[in-house]
């Protein structure tokens, strides 16, 4: 047997497959170190709404005292009444209230907002206080669930919807044999289970936050929000949606979401998106329906759906871009018979195609695309015979052989037409033009006769 020889690969080709191996970790790197360090290394409040019940010249005052401290990081809100400012708290009009007095100036706090928020009210409520000779004496309205005493339980649940979410779109890539529609079921199926397992662990498992079916509805919005999106980019990025989607719902997502950092304390860039971004508007969604009465639902919901829409449009679109690409070719090869438009590009996984062993696919592996066999005018094994995939253009996609019993298989193909030549020595080579569809694997057999034999038209390739 001849020995095999590994070309050596130009600087050129190094360089190139580095980058193609390394530019996932490449946005993990940049992500943490100038995403999430930037936006919460140094937690600083920006405009942080509290009551005062005092009169105008007396609240102020107190504004010019704290301005002094923290510029910008106060804005505060005069109200007629203690109970007019208790009342702002409970339907989270500002994050806290202040009803100031000779010797014990009251403050009214809400945990839910976060209690590194309130932590930081408190501290400089606190030195306003003692400044003018009072002792503040503080009250909480709005305490987190009894198993959530951090006040961080939503942010893991959240996160427990979102990367699920994601991680199904990878891993539909690989579902040969799925349709388009099938994919889109499964997202959706998986949300459902998803939300489901989340609201229930921590509503009634754990008691990290109270018990209110709305929850649910918000927690498989998040779960389409993110899985449709990831999935419409797909036909747009091919193997780059990854990076598109963990920037989107993860790198920007999360410091953004006010759940690590609340929101009034983050940078003005992650303050802009909070609003924006699936996450910052689910956690808010949870907030209001939790320990708010449901007073600021409007904005979470109308969000959370423009994602999903957006992810359905560029499904939709992806699907007319396929279907365009089919129809040109179509015209180029004068065919009248018009395919449907394939599922997703599986080069999200394998960006390039590759050989596989015949018969030896275990679960978790990408399956097979391409398969057949080579064998001889009276149906004997052909091993070792080649096996070249070209695209319609003449480009040279795949060369492998046959194994021992005349057996291929292929995986990692753009969805589209493509020329399978099938030789071996002292045989008539055959060819044969086929759609690869990783919704529809195709089995492509061939035999091959000797030189002297003559073939007619395409009927040396036949399909199994």
């Amino acid at each position: 047997m001849a020995a095999a020889h590994a070309r050596t690969k130009r600087p050129g080709e190094i360089v190139f497959t580095l980058a193609m191996g390394l530019w996932l970790p490449a946005i993990f790197l940049v992500g943490l170190l100038f995403s999430f360090l930037s936006a919460l290394h140094h937690p600083t409040p920006h405009h942080i709404k509290v009551a005062v019940s005092a009169s105008p010249a007396t609240t102020a005052q107190l504004q010019s005292r704290l301005d002094a401290v923290l510029p910008g990081g106060f804005t505060l809100q005069p109200v007629g009444s203690a109970d007019e400012a208790r009342a702002a708290v409970r339907d989270n009009d500002v994050v806290a209230a202040y009803v100031p007095a000779p010797r014990h100036p009251q403050m009214y706090g809400a945990k839910a907002d976060g209690a590194a928020m309130e932590t930081t009210v408190r501290s400089v409520l606190t030195a306003a206080a003692q400044s003018t000779g009072g002792t503040l004496e503080f009250h909480e309205l709005a305490p987190t669930s009894k198993g959530d005493p951090s006040g961080s339980s939503p942010f893991y649940l959240l996160m427990a919807c979102t990367l699920p979410a994601y991680f199904v779109v990878v891993t539909m890539q690989r579902a040969v044999g799925f349709s388009r529609r099938a994919h889109v079921a499964t997202m959706v199926g998986a949300g459902v289970v998803a939300a489901l397992a989340c609201y229930l662990t921590a509503a009634y498992g754990m008691d990290a936050i109270p018990r209110h079916p709305l929850d649910l509805l918000y927690l498989f919005l998040l779960t389409q929000a993110v899985s449709l999106t990831s999935y419409g980019l797909v036909p747009f990025l091919g193997a780059f949606f990854p990076g598109a989607s963990v920037t989107l719902f993860i790198m920007l997502s999360v410091p953004s979401s006010g759940l690590t950092v609340p929101v009034a304390l983050l940078p003005g860039f992650f303050r802009f998106l909070h609003p924006i971004l699936p996450m910052g508007n689910a956690a808010d969604a949870l907030r209001d329906v939790g320990y708010f009465d449901d007073e600021h639902l409007g904005r979470p919901t109308a969000v959370l759906c423009a994602w999903i829409v957006l992810g359905a449009a560029l499904i939709v679109f992806g699907y007319l871009k396929q279907l365009r690409q089919l129809l040109r070719e179509a015209r180029a090869d004068n065919t009248v018979y018009i395919p449907s438009p394939p599922a997703e590009d599986p080069t999200v996984q394998l960006p390039r195609p590759i050989a596989l062993p015949p018969h030896r696919h275990h679960f978790g592996e990408q399956p097979p695309i391409l398969t057949g066999r080579v064998s001889g005018p009276a149906g004997q094994p052909i091993p070792g015979a080649t096996i070249t995939v070209t695209d319609p253009d003449g480009r040279q996609l795949l060369h492998t052989r046959t194994d021992r019993n005349g057996e291929y298989a292929a995986t990692g193909f753009h969805e589209g037409h493509a020329v399978v030549l099938a030789g071996a020595p002292g045989l008539q080579p055959a060819a044969t033009r086929l759609l690869l569809n990783t919704a529809a694997p195709v089995n492509q057999d061939f035999v091959l006769v000797p030189h002297r034999q003559p073939l007619v038209g395409d009927n040396a390739g036949h399909r199994a």
